[in-house]
């Protein structure tokens, strides 16, 4: 079992702990984003799980998923009340973990799925989930404990696949520029570039001294649209944070 996937696990296995010691009255609590509650978010990864193990066998197999498969998946978790959305979302999540663990090295290797017009591989499929599901549990975890953070090990895989996330969550806001960013634990170095129709992100040559440097769980966030002032750890640099925040506005 790769370290992705042994991480993936330890991230399910934090959910689960999480659910089971809510109380129901939790279930509306906030989330982050605020618009969310906490059962809004344990049925977006719930129903995510289910829609992600439907197309893992649909890939395996050399199937097509039906384009109405996600939608009729997300108006039944909708439909569902909190409390349900509560208990169900780890057995899905659970079901999706389990048929990962059943795809055998011979199935993995030669293993492609699509994601709109990208073709991702077994360990990028890996990553896909896992980077969800780490963000989304930090989306809950925080609003029940304002200092909660990303789960370190999950940092180490996160950091290294931000290039492609920043093609998504990056937005352009009409500035031109480019910002040297380092990050601590683990130590990485990026440029942000700023142009007038993109926002790209991408490992770099260090920089001395860097625009930004900070700990790589608070530049996911940040690249994930979760580094709000009230969530932003000590950071050295001349960058405006508020620039990189707009440009990585999140949800």
């Amino acid at each position: 079992m790769s370290d992705q996937e042994q991480t993936l696990q330890a991230s399910v296995a934090r959910l689960r702990q999480i659910v089971n010691a809510l109380d129901p009255s939790q279930l509306d609590t906030p989330a982050y984003p605020s618009e969310w509650s906490i059962a809004d978010v344990l049925s977006h990864l719930g129903s995510g799980a289910e829609i992600m193990e439907r197309r893992l066998g649909d890939s395996l197999s050399g199937s097509d998923t039906p384009d109405d498969f996600a939608p009729s998946v997300w108006d039944a978790w909708n439909a569902k009340e909190p409390a349900a959305q509560a208990a169900d979302a780890p057995v899905a999540d659970r079901a999706l973990l389990e048929r990962i663990g059943a795809v055998s090295d011979e199935e993995r290797d030669p293993f492609t799925f699509a994601m709109g017009p990208m073709t991702l591989d077994w360990d990028g499929f890996l990553g896909l989930r896992l980077n969800e599901h780490a963000l989304h549990l930090w989306d809950i975890e925080v609003a029940l404990d304002p200092t909660a953070s990303l789960a370190p090990e999950a940092v180490e895989h996160i950091v290294d696949n931000l290039e492609l996330i920043a093609r998504f969550t990056g937005r352009p806001s009409g500035e031109e520029r480019s910002i040297s960013v380092r990050t601590s634990d683990p130590r990485r170095d990026f440029l942000v570039t700023l142009g007038p129709d993109a926002v790209m992100l991408a490992p770099s040559a260090p920089v001395d001294p860097p625009d930004l440097e900070l700990g790589a769980e608070a530049f996911i966030r940040l690249v994930y649209g979760r580094l709000d002032p009230d969530h932003t750890p000590p950071t050295k640099g001349p960058a405006d944070l508020d620039e990189l925040r707009r440009a990585f506005p999140g949800p």
